[in-house]
């Protein structure tokens, strides 16, 4: 999708679609339909009087042949009620009004800005949920969707002048978009599409095109680094091992910390010998999303430039039975020292991260970041809705959880009380791998803060949230792409 500012005044936008909203209970008086002509907003609002029109969040009326315009279409869109409206409900409209437009086999789409300045963060909020509606997980379709796609969205400032600071808003919305996109679609890949070899080259190709340093580890470097969590999961499959590590330093962040981004990479979990149901086992392809949303963080970083340092760790592997597999009852020794009792092997990702972050850290990360599908306890605990956030650290927890508010994700943290730490103990090593069913998000986020140890860390468990079971108005049913934005937004931040 090509997008760009047009400064034609409203009655000349020559665009097939113009989009605009309006606030529940005032769908032909508030919000950017305040802006057109007077003869347009008559015929709005006589279809809200006859109640065809009426503001309800993501409700599309598309008119055509509106009197006053030269477009051929006008379509408005429900902003919901006044009070609630911000940044993020701006993004799901310009993503609804996107989805409304493309299903109709139209292929061009001009935004109304709001007249109230050019407000930099809107801008933004509206690329991204364009680009981010204009997707569909359809890949492995015949008969994709391929018809069902915006080429260009124009921004109308209705002849206002555009700043710098708008356009640098516009081509920042764009750069974290498509890297929201470029996780939704490794995450969306099957698992024999998506090996670890594959993930690994597909990272090598992303840091060479973005100018990323990249260093791919096999299996022979990965035992020689005395990772034996991590290759404790990777021993039972046939496919091999990669660890995938990419860095990012701006030359003038010196003083700025070393953020450790770690993402579980298991590209397909069984659970090993303790298998799962094979009701929904297909989903857990999905099982890589913290490692694919570690690469997408990135991707944007490189583009954005901030002034940040910061390295990305991706233990890569399949969990699956076999012969050589690693059995409940087994003790290995982590990279940490670290000895754990293994009671479940489908309590794997706990184990591929712990070496994850003693890696980081010896690597010289002073922060920890991890995402990762921990957990089905938290999705439980918190539906498909909300992210749960989990850390010892106050200031990096406030951190994560101010940026997920300022870009629209949705989180929450949960504790991380010591208590909880009596449910994951061994009698025979350091830690059991699992703490029973009570709490499990909670035991799980824990058991890896373990090797974390004093260095702040936050742990997202992203396991409700990194797909989408149902189309939405703004966003197609499958991967989700969360939270790149959160993250994106933390090290875009670190000096404020």
């Amino acid at each position: 999708m090509n997008v760009d500012f047009t400064h034609e005044p409203l009655d000349r936008i020559s665009s097939t679609v113009l989009a605009v909203y309006g606030f529940e209970g005032r769908a032909a008086t508030g919000g950017t339909v305040e802006r057109l002509p007077g003869e347009t907003r008559a015929l709005l609002e006589e279809l809200h009087a006859s109640g065809e029109l009426s503001g309800k969040s993501y409700e599309c009326t598309l008119i055509h042949r509106p009197p006053g315009l030269a477009v051929s279409k006008l379509l408005v869109v429900g902003a919901g009620k006044q009070e609630k409206f911000n940044n993020a409900q701006l993004r799901r409209l310009a993503g609804t009004a996107v989805r409304h437009v493309r299903a109709r086999s139209l292929h061009d789409l001009a935004w109304l800005l709001d007249d109230k300045g050019m407000d930099t963060e809107a801008v933004q909020a509206v690329v991204e949920g364009a680009l981010v509606g204009d997707y569909d997980a359809d890949r492995y379709r015949t008969e994709r969707n391929s018809e069902r796609r915006i080429d260009r969205l124009d921004l109308a400032s209705g002849g206002a002048n555009v700043d710098t600071a708008a356009s640098a808003a516009l081509e920042r919305g764009r750069i974290i978009a498509e890297a929201q996109n470029f996780t939704r679609d490794l995450v969306n890949e099957p698992s024999n599409h998506l090996t670890p070899s594959d993930l690994a080259r597909r990272a090598e190709k992303m840091a060479a095109q973005f100018g990323l340093e990249c260093a791919i580890f096999g299996p022979d470097e990965i035992r020689a680094l005395k990772m034996g969590a991590f290759w404790a999961v990777a021993q039972g499959s046939e496919e091999p091992p990669k660890l995938i590590v990419l860095r990012y330093a701006h030359p003038s962040a010196a003083d700025s910390p070393w953020v450790g981004l770690i993402g579980k990479g298991i590209t397909f979990d069984t659970g090993g010998i303790s298998i799962k149901p094979s009701e929904n086992m297909h989903e857990m392809k999905t099982d890589m999303a913290g490692g694919a949303t570690m690469l997408g963080v990135m991707r944007s970083i490189a583009q954005l430039k901030p002034r940040a340092r910061v390295m990305a760790v991706v233990p890569a592997t399949e969990n699956m039975p076999s012969g050589k597999a690693f059995k409940p009852g087994d003790v290995i020794t982590s990279m940490s020292g670290k000895t754990i009792e293994i009671l479940n092997t489908d309590a794997e990702g706990r184990l591929v991260l712990a070496d994850a972050l003693t890696y980081a850290k010896q690597q010289g990360c002073t922060v920890l970041l991890d995402a990762a599908t921990l957990t089905g306890a938290v999705t439980v605990a918190l539906g498909n809705i909300t992210t749960g956030v989990f850390g010892w650290n106050k200031e990096w927890v406030n951190r994560v959880l101010e940026s997920a508010a300022a870009v629209g994700d949705r989180m929450w943290e949960l504790p991380v009380d010591d208590e909880y730490r009596e449910l994951y103990k061994s009698s025979i090593a350091d830690l059991a791998n699992t703490g029973g069913r009570y709490g499990g998000a909670i035991t799980a986020a824990m058991f890896v803060g373990e090797f974390a140890g004093d260095t702040p860390w936050v742990h997202l468990d992203i396991a409700g949230t990194r797909w989408s079971n149902e189309e939405k108005p703004y966003l197609a049913k499958g991967p989700t792409g969360h939270p790149v934005r959160t993250l994106v937004h933390v090290l875009t931040n670190l000096r404020k």
